[in-house]
C-alpha cells in the first residue's frame, strides 16, 4: 500500500499526514496526531466540509460588501482552507497566514499548493510572538483575524488569555471581525472561559456551534464572533439558515447566561484545551 505524503513536525514531533478523501475527488485531509485538522477541496476552495470551517465561512461571506477584498491574518495555517476559501470568494484579498511549524507548511505547499492568484504570505513562528513583530502599519486595519491554533487536538495555553487577546485584537480595523475556533465539551468550562477572555477585550461577541454542543451536550467546535463594531442583529438568524444544521447562536443576553461567571483567563491561570477522546475525531480505516 502506498503511503501517504507525510513529515513529523519538528517543534511538536507530531505526524502530519495529508490523506485523500475516499469519497470526493480532487479533496484532501490534513491528520496531524491522528486528528482531522484541515479538509481542502482542490477543484472547488469554496466548499467547506468541516461544520465549524462553514460556520467561519457564513461569517466572513457578510463581511463588508459580497465579493469586496478584505485584509485577512490567520494564526494557524492547518492546510490554508480559509485562505484558500478568501482567495476564491473575494479574490484581491491581502492574506497573511502564521504557522508555527514550517514543516507543515512546506508538506501543504508541496501536495497541495495554493492558487498562484493568491496574495498569501506566510510568516513562520509562534502566533502570538509574530503578532508582535507584524507590520505597524498592519495594526488597526484588519478586516478579519482568524485564531485556529492547535498542537495535535489542543489549544496551547498561551494562546488563550487576555494578554494574548489583547494583543491580537489590536490588529482589527474599527469594524474588523475577530473568529475563534474553540474546542470544548461538558461542562464547556474552557470555552466559557474562552468567551468570557473575548468579550473583555472587544465589545460585542457572539457564539455559533452545533446545537447539541453550544448546551453541552457533547464535545465539538464552538466559534466565538467577536468585534468592536455592533454585530448585525440580521447576521444571527442569516448565519444560523445557512446552515449546518441543527444550529444554535447566543448573543447579548444569552451569551452572558452562557458565560456564567467564567473568569477571564489570564497568563497565570491559562490552561490548554481540554483532550477529546479518541473516539470523537476517529478515522475509520
Amino acid at each position: 500500500m502506498q503511503e501517504h505524503p507525510s513529515v513529523v513536525l519538528k517543534n511538536s514531533g507530531l505526524r502530519a499526514v495529508i490523506e485523500p478523501d475516499r469519497w470526493v475527488p480532487g479533496s484532501f485531509q490534513l491528520v496531524v496526531d491522528g486528528t482531522p485538522q484541515s479538509h481542502v477541496d482542490l477543484d472547488d476552495p469554496t466548499r467547506l466540509f468541516f461544520e465549524y470551517v462553514q460556520r467561519m465561512g457564513n461569517v466572513i461571506d457578510l463581511l463588508h460588501e459580497p465579493g469586496e477584498p478584505i485584509t485577512a491574518v490567520h494564526l494557524g495555517a492547518g492546510a490554508m482552507t480559509l485562505p484558500r476559501y478568501i482567495a476564491a470568494t473575494r479574490p484581491g484579498s491581502r492574506q497573511q497566514v502564521v504557522e508555527l511549524e514550517s514543516d507543515l507548511v512546506e508538506l501543504v505547499r508541496s501536495e497541495l499548493p495554493l492558487p498562484r492568484s493568491a496574495q498569501i504570505r506566510v510568516r513562520h513562528g509562534d502566533a502570538r510572538q509574530v503578532v508582535r513583530k507584524l507590520p505597524a502599519g498592519l495594526r488597526g486595519t484588519v478586516d478579519l483575524l482568524i485564531v485556529d491554533i492547535f498542537s495535535g487536538a489542543r489549544t496551547p495555553a498561551h494562546v488563550t488569555s487576555v494578554e494574548f487577546y489583547r494583543e491580537a485584537v489590536s490588529l482589527l480595523a474599527p469594524d474588523g471581525v475577530i473568529l475563534v475556533n474553540v474546542a470544548d465539551g461538558p461542562p464547556l468550562s474552557f470555552a466559557r472561559g474562552q468567551a468570557s477572555t473575548l468579550a473583555s477585550v472587544v465589545e460585542h461577541v457572539a457564539a455559533l456551534a452545533e446545537t447539541q454542543v453550544l448546551k453541552g451536550k457533547r464535545f465539538g467546535n464552538i466559534v466565538l464572533v467577536g468585534s468592536n463594531a455592533a454585530l448585525p442583529l440580521d447576521w444571527l438568524p442569516r448565519l444560523m439558515a445557512s446552515g449546518p444544521h441543527p444550529a444554535k447562536a447566543v448573543a447579548g443576553d444569552e451569551l452572558r447566561q452562557f458565560v456564567a461567571g467564567a473568569q477571564v483567563v489570564t497568563d497565570a491561570t491559562a490552561v490548554a484545551s481540554p483532550l477529546p477522546g479518541r473516539s470523537v475525531f476517529q478515522l475509520k480505516g
